[in-house]
């Protein structure tokens, strides 16, 4: 064999294993991809409770509850499902009712999100790209 020859298949090899390796990573990553769920998927999917995931859609209107120990707890909907939320700390500044949102923690057996992190809108303008096309695909999409 020339040297050419034995350049050109151990090249060949090595894209071979670097395509099984991203191959590899990719099918094991294939559920956990995701930025977010909306309380529909978590619903379609049968998340199992205890599962550590972040849950994002709009905090529904009226159902913000601010208890005396910091405990608060609020419901997030993505206009098909909604999902009580509770959380135990201090809210972001703009964190507020009608608003784009998405926490962080696990689902009780109970089917109460109870969250580790709350991760507010950061400007006026400001709403996940997953929440802005679920809301497209059901028509409740309304740019300010």
């Amino acid at each position: 064999m020339t040297r050419k020859q034995t350049r050109l298949t151990l090249i060949l090899a090595a894209l071979s294993l670097l395509f099984l390796a991203v191959g590899l990573i990719m099918f094991a990553l294939r559920d956990s991809i995701v930025f977010f769920y909306t309380p529909s998927e978590i619903s379609q999917k049968h998340i199992a409770s205890g599962t550590h995931i972040r849950l994002g859609g709009l905090v529904e209107n009226g159902s913000l509850v601010k208890g005396a120990d910091g405990q608060v707890t609020f419901n997030i909907t993505d206009h098909t499902k909604t999902m009580q939320v509770t959380y135990k700390g201090l809210l972001p500044d703009l964190f507020r009712e009608g608003q784009g949102v998405v926490t962080e923690g696990i689902t009780g057996a109970d089917g109460i999100f109870k969250a580790d992190v709350v991760l507010a809108k950061h400007d006026e303008k400001y709403m996940p790209k997953e929440v802005v096309d679920k809301l497209k695909a059901q028509g409740e999409w309304r740019p300010e």
